[in-house]
């Protein structure tokens, strides 16, 4: 056995990748976004959130992709080769792609790639223009954007196309944990 085989070995770089993605989809979503809107004022944590967003996105459309690039293949050892009656199945993408695993491999995997890609690459940058757009509607007004009403037409649009655009985001987030927390239930069913 060369010394170099855990490198050749995808099994442990998906593992780390899936637990970076679930761990940083859950503190940022149940702990670290709520302890930041409670504790800061709101202008800082706009400028937090507008900050941690882009990186926050990006890790969601990029690590479901490396996911498939070390999806682990069933081993070639002789003990799970007769386990799995003489059957192996390929690593990488070929694995993802294969037709017994599109279902529980190929679709949480592309819709948390996609769902992280919609919010990085559209809902992000919209709802940061908004924001941008409020704060200089709120000069105009002389009233912050979340003060008590009335408020001017335009401002009640812009918190409306806010209020949109942020439960996007969420529901997109939510649809790609639900992805995460199926695919890491397949992946626990392969470890037994």
């Amino acid at each position: 056995m060369s010394s170099l085989s855990p490198l050749s070995n995808p099994g442990p770089f998906h593992i780390l990748t899936y637990g970076t993605l679930l761990g940083s989809t859950i503190f940022n979503s149940f702990i670290g976004g709520i302890i930041a809107f409670r504790a800061l004022p709101r202008p800082q944590f706009s400028t937090l959130q507008s900050s941690l967003f882009p990186i926050y996105f990006s890790l969601q459309t990029l690590l479901p992709v490396l996911l498939a690039l070390t999806y682990p293949g069933h081993s070639s050892s002789p003990s799970s080769a007769l386990s799995s009656g003489g059957s192996t199945s390929p690593s990488s993408l070929s694995g993802v792609f294969a037709p017994e695993n599109r279902w529980t491999t190929l679709l949480p995997l592309s819709l948390m790639a996609l769902c992280g890609l919609a919010n990085w690459a559209v809902v992000g940058p919209q709802t940061t223009r908004v924001m941008k757009e409020r704060k200089h509607q709120e000069t105009r007004d002389g009233k912050r954007s979340y003060d008590k009403g009335p408020h001017s037409p335009a401002m009640e649009g812009l918190n409306r196309r806010f209020g949109l655009l942020h439960g996007v985001s969420s529901l997109l987030n939510l649809v790609a944990l639900g992805g995460m927390v199926g695919y890491g239930w397949v992946l626990g069913g392969r470890m037994v």
